[in-house]
Protein backbone atom coordinates (compact mmCIF):
# COMPACT_ATOMS: atom_id res chain seq x y z
CA UNK A 1 0.00 0.00 0.00
CA UNK A 2 1.50 3.31 -1.08
CA UNK A 3 0.41 6.91 -0.57
CA UNK A 4 2.02 9.68 -2.61
CA UNK A 5 0.04 12.41 -0.83
CA UNK A 6 0.71 11.77 2.87
CA UNK A 7 1.03 15.01 4.83
CA UNK A 8 4.03 15.82 6.97
CA UNK A 9 3.62 18.18 9.90
CA UNK A 10 4.49 21.87 9.77
CA UNK A 11 7.11 23.14 9.45
CA UNK A 12 8.27 20.86 6.62
CA UNK A 13 11.73 20.28 8.09
CA UNK A 14 13.54 17.22 9.33
CA UNK A 15 13.46 16.91 13.11
CA UNK A 16 9.79 17.79 13.72
CA UNK A 17 8.71 15.33 11.05
CA UNK A 18 10.81 12.33 12.04
CA UNK A 19 9.73 12.94 15.63
CA UNK A 20 6.11 12.88 14.44
CA UNK A 21 6.68 9.60 12.57
CA UNK A 22 8.15 8.02 15.70
CA UNK A 23 5.83 9.45 18.36
CA UNK A 24 2.37 9.37 16.77
CA UNK A 25 1.96 13.09 17.44
CA UNK A 26 2.55 16.58 16.09
CA UNK A 27 4.80 19.41 17.28
CA UNK A 28 1.90 20.72 19.39
CA UNK A 29 2.28 17.58 21.53
CA UNK A 30 5.93 16.52 21.28
CA UNK A 31 7.23 20.09 21.24
CA UNK A 32 9.85 19.61 18.50
CA UNK A 33 9.21 22.57 16.20
CA UNK A 34 12.57 23.01 14.41
CA UNK A 35 15.95 21.39 13.80
CA UNK A 36 17.55 23.22 16.74
CA UNK A 37 15.62 21.29 19.42
CA UNK A 38 17.58 19.77 22.28
CA UNK A 39 16.39 18.16 25.50
CA UNK A 40 18.05 20.95 27.48
CA UNK A 41 16.73 23.87 25.41
CA UNK A 42 13.37 24.04 23.64
CA UNK A 43 10.62 26.66 23.80
CA UNK A 44 7.59 24.35 24.04
CA UNK A 45 7.51 21.56 26.64
CA UNK A 46 5.87 18.31 25.51
CA UNK A 47 2.42 17.46 26.84
CA UNK A 48 3.86 14.32 28.46
CA UNK A 49 7.33 13.14 29.47
CA UNK A 50 9.02 9.93 30.49
CA UNK A 51 11.32 9.79 33.51
CA UNK A 52 14.18 11.37 31.55
CA UNK A 53 12.07 14.17 30.08
CA UNK A 54 11.45 12.74 26.59
CA UNK A 55 8.09 12.56 24.85
CA UNK A 56 7.19 8.83 24.67
CA UNK A 57 8.13 7.24 21.34
CA UNK A 58 7.10 4.02 19.60
CA UNK A 59 10.33 2.49 20.90
CA UNK A 60 9.23 3.05 24.51
CA UNK A 61 5.67 1.88 23.88
CA UNK A 62 6.77 -1.37 22.26
CA UNK A 63 9.54 -2.01 24.79
CA UNK A 64 6.99 -1.58 27.59
CA UNK A 65 4.22 -3.65 25.97
CA UNK A 66 5.84 -6.41 23.86
CA UNK A 67 7.72 -9.25 25.59
CA UNK A 68 11.29 -9.77 24.29
CA UNK A 69 10.94 -6.76 21.96
CA UNK A 70 14.18 -5.65 20.28
CA UNK A 71 14.82 -2.43 18.38
CA UNK A 72 17.62 -0.66 16.53
CA UNK A 73 18.11 2.90 15.27
CA UNK A 74 20.57 3.55 12.42
CA UNK A 75 21.17 7.11 11.25
CA UNK A 76 23.69 9.50 9.69
CA UNK A 77 22.43 12.97 10.65
CA UNK A 78 23.52 13.41 14.25
CA UNK A 79 20.68 15.64 15.48
CA UNK A 80 18.01 13.19 14.32
CA UNK A 81 17.95 11.10 17.47
CA UNK A 82 17.94 14.01 19.95
CA UNK A 83 14.17 13.83 20.69
CA UNK A 84 14.19 10.03 21.20
CA UNK A 85 15.08 8.38 24.51
CA UNK A 86 17.80 5.90 23.57
CA UNK A 87 17.39 3.81 26.71
CA UNK A 88 14.46 2.02 25.05
CA UNK A 89 16.53 1.10 21.96
CA UNK A 90 18.79 -1.95 21.98
CA UNK A 91 21.27 -0.85 19.29
CA UNK A 92 22.05 2.69 18.11
CA UNK A 93 24.56 3.38 15.33
CA UNK A 94 25.60 6.70 13.80
CA UNK A 95 27.51 6.61 10.50
CA UNK A 96 29.77 9.55 9.65
CA UNK A 97 29.94 11.68 6.48
CA UNK A 98 26.52 10.74 5.07
CA UNK A 99 27.59 7.09 4.88
CA UNK A 100 24.98 4.36 5.09
CA UNK A 101 26.45 1.07 3.82
CA UNK A 102 27.80 0.08 7.24
CA UNK A 103 24.44 0.76 8.87
CA UNK A 104 22.60 -1.27 6.23
CA UNK A 105 24.90 -4.18 7.05
CA UNK A 106 24.34 -3.70 10.78
CA UNK A 107 20.59 -3.63 10.22
CA UNK A 108 20.73 -6.98 8.44
CA UNK A 109 22.87 -8.54 11.15
CA UNK A 110 20.56 -7.19 13.87
CA UNK A 111 17.48 -8.64 12.15
CA UNK A 112 19.25 -11.96 11.66
CA UNK A 113 20.44 -12.06 15.27
CA UNK A 114 16.97 -11.34 16.64
CA UNK A 115 14.92 -13.27 14.10
CA UNK A 116 13.06 -15.14 16.84
CA UNK A 117 12.12 -11.90 18.65
CA UNK A 118 9.63 -9.18 17.72
CA UNK A 119 12.01 -6.65 16.20
CA UNK A 120 11.81 -3.08 14.88
CA UNK A 121 14.62 -1.50 12.87
CA UNK A 122 14.70 2.20 11.94
CA UNK A 123 17.11 2.74 9.05
CA UNK A 124 17.67 6.33 7.97
CA UNK A 125 19.88 7.98 5.36
CA UNK A 126 20.32 11.73 4.89
CA UNK A 127 22.22 11.75 1.58
CA UNK A 128 19.09 12.29 -0.53
CA UNK A 129 18.20 15.44 1.43
CA UNK A 130 21.73 16.77 1.14
CA UNK A 131 21.65 16.18 -2.63
CA UNK A 132 18.49 18.28 -2.79
CA UNK A 133 20.06 21.12 -0.83
CA UNK A 134 23.24 21.07 -2.89
CA UNK A 135 21.84 20.51 -6.38
CA UNK A 136 18.08 21.14 -6.17
CA UNK A 137 15.08 18.88 -5.71
CA UNK A 138 14.36 16.66 -8.75
CA UNK A 139 17.67 17.50 -10.44
CA UNK A 140 19.69 14.61 -11.86
CA UNK A 141 22.09 14.45 -8.87
CA UNK A 142 19.05 14.34 -6.55
CA UNK A 143 17.45 11.53 -8.57
CA UNK A 144 20.79 9.70 -8.57
CA UNK A 145 20.91 9.93 -4.77
CA UNK A 146 17.44 8.37 -4.60
CA UNK A 147 18.57 5.63 -7.00
CA UNK A 148 21.54 4.90 -4.73
CA UNK A 149 19.19 4.58 -1.75
CA UNK A 150 16.92 2.34 -3.81
CA UNK A 151 19.84 0.03 -4.64
CA UNK A 152 20.87 -0.16 -0.98
CA UNK A 153 17.32 -1.03 0.07
CA UNK A 154 17.09 -3.62 -2.70
CA UNK A 155 20.37 -5.23 -1.65
CA UNK A 156 19.14 -5.43 1.96
CA UNK A 157 15.87 -7.03 0.85
CA UNK A 158 17.80 -9.55 -1.25
CA UNK A 159 19.89 -10.50 1.79
CA UNK A 160 16.75 -10.89 3.90
CA UNK A 161 15.27 -13.18 1.24
CA UNK A 162 18.43 -15.28 1.12
CA UNK A 163 18.34 -15.61 4.92
CA UNK A 164 14.64 -16.57 4.84
CA UNK A 165 13.75 -13.42 6.80
CA UNK A 166 11.66 -11.63 4.17
CA UNK A 167 8.25 -13.29 4.22
CA UNK A 168 7.47 -12.61 7.87
CA UNK A 169 8.72 -9.01 7.86
CA UNK A 170 6.77 -5.79 7.40
CA UNK A 171 8.46 -2.90 5.61
CA UNK A 172 7.67 0.80 5.72
CA UNK A 173 9.17 3.30 3.26
CA UNK A 174 8.79 6.78 4.73
CA UNK A 175 10.35 10.21 4.52
CA UNK A 176 10.07 13.54 6.30
CA UNK A 177 9.29 16.25 3.73
CA UNK A 178 9.50 17.25 0.09
CA UNK A 179 11.40 20.17 -1.36
CA UNK A 180 11.48 22.94 -3.94
CA UNK A 181 14.55 24.42 -5.63
CA UNK A 182 17.26 23.89 -2.99
CA UNK A 183 15.20 23.99 0.18
CA UNK A 184 12.09 23.15 2.14
CA UNK A 185 10.18 24.37 5.18
CA UNK A 186 7.26 26.04 3.42
CA UNK A 187 3.68 24.99 2.71
CA UNK A 188 3.72 24.23 -1.01
CA UNK A 189 2.44 20.78 -1.94
CA UNK A 190 5.92 19.93 -3.23
CA UNK A 191 7.09 20.35 0.37
CA UNK A 192 3.93 19.16 2.15
CA UNK A 193 3.29 15.83 0.39
CA UNK A 194 5.43 12.74 0.95
CA UNK A 195 5.41 9.07 0.00
CA UNK A 196 4.33 6.65 2.73
CA UNK A 197 4.50 2.97 1.89
CA UNK A 198 3.81 -0.19 3.88
CA UNK A 199 3.87 -3.87 2.96
CA UNK A 200 3.94 -7.19 4.76
CA UNK A 201 1.88 -10.19 5.85
CA UNK A 202 -0.88 -8.14 7.51
CA UNK A 203 -1.12 -5.40 4.86
CA UNK A 204 -3.58 -5.25 1.97
CA UNK A 205 -2.15 -5.01 -1.54
CA UNK A 206 -3.87 -1.71 -2.32
CA UNK A 207 -1.41 -0.29 -4.80
CA UNK A 208 -1.53 3.50 -4.61
CA UNK A 209 -4.20 4.74 -2.19
CA UNK A 210 -5.75 8.20 -2.09
CA UNK A 211 -7.15 8.23 1.45
CA UNK A 212 -5.92 11.13 3.61
CA UNK A 213 -2.90 10.10 5.65
CA UNK A 214 -0.42 11.76 8.01
CA UNK A 215 3.07 10.92 9.19
CA UNK A 216 1.59 11.05 12.70
CA UNK A 217 -0.09 7.74 11.78
CA UNK A 218 3.18 5.84 11.35
CA UNK A 219 3.62 4.82 14.98
CA UNK A 220 0.01 3.71 15.28
CA UNK A 221 0.48 1.44 12.27
CA UNK A 222 3.64 0.05 13.86
CA UNK A 223 1.83 -0.55 17.14
CA UNK A 224 -0.89 -2.48 15.29
CA UNK A 225 1.69 -4.66 13.53
CA UNK A 226 3.13 -5.63 16.91
CA UNK A 227 -0.34 -6.28 18.35
CA UNK A 228 -0.34 -3.26 20.66
CA UNK A 229 -3.62 -1.38 21.04
CA UNK A 230 -2.78 0.32 24.33
CA UNK A 231 -0.66 3.25 23.17
CA UNK A 232 -0.71 6.70 24.83
CA UNK A 233 -4.09 8.42 24.63
CA UNK A 234 -2.36 11.76 24.04
CA UNK A 235 -0.90 10.49 20.75
CA UNK A 236 -2.87 12.34 18.09
CA UNK A 237 -2.28 10.19 15.02
CA UNK A 238 -5.01 7.94 13.62
CA UNK A 239 -4.63 4.28 12.74
CA UNK A 240 -4.92 3.85 8.94
CA UNK A 241 -7.17 0.80 9.35
CA UNK A 242 -7.84 0.55 5.62
CA UNK A 243 -4.29 -0.70 4.89
CA UNK A 244 -4.65 -3.71 7.21
CA UNK A 245 -6.19 -7.05 6.29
Amino acid sequence: ALSLTTRPVMPSVTMPNWTSHLTGSGPEEHGVNDNKWTLAAHPLPPVAKDAEGYYPSIFKVLKDKVPNFKSAYYYNWKELIYPINQKYIDEVSFEEQDGYSSNYNKAFEFLKRHQKDPTLVFLYSVHTDHAGHEHGWMTQPYVSAIEAADKAIGALIDRLKQADLFEGTHFMLITDHGGIKKGHGGMSLNEMQIPWGITGPRIKKLGIFEEPNSNMNTSLALARIFGVKDFPEYWTGALPKFVFK
